[in-house]
């Protein structure tokens, strides 16, 4: 272990490892990034994630908006293949007052530049032949949204941070960070301890623990979230834009090699750590594909995947700088979406400790606007 360094980043996920990139890049010294286990072991690991600027409120439009740009140029910075595929996102909406809803949305996404539309329930099906056009009155569309693959980009940002000459440690767990004055001073971790005046965390669904070792309450719980691989189908399935029912949280899309990813944020599943596939989540899954999309609803799961969600009460990320210890810096609770705001949290956390503007303010995330403040962003509780 190195015994000092001028950033240590805690979490070796899409976020910690999009920060180490960008702050290397800028020509900081000595960045540390320190995984308890092996870079994207957490829910950056998922086979596939969604990317998209599709969201209600400025601040997350513009995030993903960003975070778009750099997946489209990843290939040449900071150099890696990502698999990223513009299939569109496509939501379903089942009544009146979901339509009203996303048209709103949509509004001002269109006025940001995102070329979303409402479009008619045959117009879904087109893109869709699972959709059942008679089971929903309109779908919202945006044609530049897709996925990629997370493992991938980590590991991406990784080896191009390295080479700028930032150290990724594994196996190597925080136990401790050391405060005195009012400021950041040390790292204890189960390899050493490292002297630092900045530590940011990108825990994930452990920086709740991590914030308190520093007197900082970052309110983040974990969640269990579940997705199966239907393996290769036959016939093959055509490809199909990243679709989800918002009423339910049923959403499916191509896996790459053949297949559907199937997925479903299921309303029974209780806050915790386990990580523990089990097929019981389907059921719901199954009664709302017979829904939007009964092809599917038969579809047995060859494998699958849980991973931990980082969930804050307003379903909206923690990103800033605490008031109450100098030189902590926090970019967490993403509620599902840290992989598609990956690329342009990077860029911000980097400004933030560079005392630059960012692109974007994002002082309506801070981590004290539960203190008594209302959340100054809409809440994207049923959108994955």
């Amino acid at each position: 272990m190195v015994h000092s360094a001028e950033v240590v980043i805690i979490g070796g996920g899409v976020v910690g490892a999009s920060i180490a990139f960008h702050l290397a890049e800028a020509g900081v010294r000595d960045v540390l990034v320190l995984e308890r286990d092996e870079p994207a072991s957490g829910s950056s690991g998922k086979p596939i994630g969604g990317i998209r600027a599709q969201f209600s409120d400025p601040l997350n439009i513009r995030l993903g908006q960003r975070s778009l740009e750099a997946w489209r140029a990843f290939n040449a910075r900071p150099g890696a293949d990502i698999g990223m595929e513009s299939v569109g996102y496509l939501f379903l909406l089942g009544s009146k007052a979901e339509e009203a809803t996303f048209q709103q949305a949509v509004d001002v996404q269109n006025e940001l530049g995102v070329r979303s539309r409402i479009i008619t329930p045959r117009e879904a099906h087109e893109l869709c032949p699972y959709v059942d056009p008679h089971s929903v009155v309109a779908a919202a569309y945006s044609p530049d949204d897709g996925y990629a693959l997370p493992k991938a980009a980590v590991h991406g940002y990784l080896r191009a941070a390295r080479r700028l000459g930032a150290t990724l440690r594994t196996h190597c767990t925080v136990t401790g960070i050391d405060v005195g004055g009012g400021r950041v001073r040390a790292v204890r971790t189960t390899s050493g301890t490292v002297r630092t005046s900045t530590v940011v965390c990108a825990a994930g669904p452990w920086s709740a623990a991590v914030g308190a070792m520093a007197g900082v309450e970052l309110p983040v719980t974990p969640l269990r979230r579940q997705i199966a691989l239907t393996g290769p189908l036959s016939p093959a399935p055509p490809r199909v834009p990243f679709t989800l029912d918002f009423d339910s949280t049923l959403y499916f899309h191509n896996d790459g090699a053949g297949g559907l990813v199937l997925g479903l944020s299921d309303p029974r599943q209780e806050p915790g750590f386990g990580r523990e596939f089990s097929q019981e989540w389907l059921e719901p899954f199954r009664e709302a594909a017979a829904r939007r999309a009964p092809a599917l609803a038969g579809l047995q799961a060859r494998s699958g995947w849980a991973g931990l969600y980082e969930m804050t009460p307003d379903r909206n990320a923690l990103i800033g700088r605490a008031g109450e210890v100098n030189g902590f810096l926090y970019a967490t609770g993403f509620s599902g979406h840290g992989f598609l705001q990956a690329p342009a949290v990077g860029e911000t956390v980097r400004d933030l400790y560079l005392d630059r503007t960012p692109f974007i303010d994002v002082g309506p995330l801070a981590a004290t606007r539960f203190e008594g403040h209302a959340a100054a962003v809409r809440p994207e509780a049923h959108i994955i």
